[in-house]
């Protein structure tokens, strides 16, 4: 069933709760939304459409909402499939209905589906009359790809976000937050932007200034609630990562073959919490999924990660974090490191040379242990690295 989010603005979304992996890569366990909504008014106006596999469903809201009159145009916001591969349907079923999208949007579109018919491109801060009310259109660019663009309705001051303002998690009943329990999407929120958006941080910054004389009573994403009640925490939890500004706690990130690295990783986190740090989260690479683990480094300003040295060199599964921390970009993070070998160390001198690449320094002396540590208090050494990083934490 459709539901009315205010006078004339319909959401004609569907959940998914089927997918296991978002974008074959992260993991849904509460499911995802993808959301369109409808604006009736002289002109009837389609916000994006949703992944084809609902198709079906999602023309029956539309249908629904609408009855027999015709969708005159789609406006295009993002031209990622999840978001247009009803496009063919959509003309198939409505064949005079115009497509609004600016130039990028275009030649993706004829990219992606051959359609270069009823389009209308539009630019930056244009507007177009459908009767009582009037779309504007901004352009977003890399908010995340290269085509995005947010559109406003002055007349009922909402803003159709795009993939900004996203979450992970399907809708279960209602769609305006002030209507349902959101507790579950704050970490999801968190996980949403770091994995998809998280490399894109200045373009965010950019859009959220861009837009922030706008009058905002509700924001309707492509993913998630519709934000009203919440529309402060949710731009505020987006500038914070956009900048990423952590909060104040720890993540330990460690590899282990036989436990000697795990038990260094522990040794930490204990002494970070003696060491007055309340949000220590630990992370297992061989069973934390990636998705998590990137979250939880958005969350917080200190990172802590260990490896064993394997095969002359490190962990494959840090190695493969490391890369996904570069691919984003991440700034400014309390970083300190610790490892093991057996007979030549290469972790601690990759994750050191990684820091700096970064551009972020190492805090204390990283721990580097040789085979079982025997005559060495790794323990002591453990010790006052997690006490180095609890204080510049404070600090920062």
């Amino acid at each position: 069933m459709a539901n009315e989010i205010v006078k004339g603005i319909f959401y004609v979304g569907v959940d998914d709760r089927q997918t296991e992996l978002f974008e074959n890569l992260w993991p849904l366990p509460f499911g995802v939304s993808y959301n369109s909504y409808i604006i009736k008014d002289n002109k009837n106006v389609l916000i994006d459409t949703v992944e084809h596999t609902y198709g079906e469903e999602f023309f029956c809201k539309v249908k629904e909402v609408l009855g027999e009159s015709p969708v005159d145009y789609l406006v295009i916001n993002h031209m990622e499939p999840d978001h247009s591969s009803s496009i063919i349907e959509l003309k198939r079923r409505y064949p005079d209905v115009k497509i609004i999208g600016n130039a990028k949007t275009l030649a993706m579109l004829n990219g992606f589906y051959a359609v270069t018919d009823n389009v209308v491109e539009v630019k930056d801060g244009e507007s177009l009359s459908i009767g009582e009310n009037t779309l504007t259109f901004h352009l977003t660019p890399m908010v995340h790809w290269p085509e995005t663009q947010m559109t406003y309705l002055p007349e009922k001051k909402v803003l159709f976000s795009g993939d900004a303002f996203g979450t992970f998690g399907a809708l279960n009943g209602k769609v305006v937050d002030e209507e349902i329990d959101v507790s579950q999407y704050w970490d999801e929120m968190y996980r949403y932007y770091s994995n998809i958006v998280g490399k894109y941080g200045m373009p965010v910054e950019k859009a959220i200034a861009k837009l922030g004389c706008l009058p905002i009573e509700y924001i309707c994403s492509t993913h998630g609630p519709v934000w009203k009640k919440h529309i402060s925490e949710v731009v505020n939890v987006y500038s914070h990562m956009a900048r990423y500004e952590g909060n104040s706690g720890v993540v330990v990130v460690y590899g282990s073959m036989y436990g000697h690295t795990a038990g260094m990783a522990k040794t930490i986190a204990e002494a970070l919490t003696d060491a007055g740090i309340k949000d220590v989260v630990l992370h297992d690479v061989s069973k934390s999924d990636m998705s998590y683990i990137l979250r939880d480094i958005f969350k917080y300003k200190g990172l802590i990660i260990g490896a064993p040295t394997y095969s002359g060199d490190i962990f494959p599964k840090v190695e493969a974090l490391l890369s996904q921390i570069t691919l984003r970009g991440v700034k400014g993070r309390v970083f300190g490191c610790f490892g093991s070998f057996s007979w030549a160390g290469v972790a601690v001198k990759r994750l050191t040379s990684f820091a700096e690449h970064m551009k972020w320094g190492v805090t204390g002396t990283p721990v580097e242990m040789k085979q079982g540590g025997t005559g060495v208090d790794i323990k002591a050494a453990c010790k006052a690295l997690a006490i180095s990083v609890a204080e510049a934490v404070k600090e920062a």
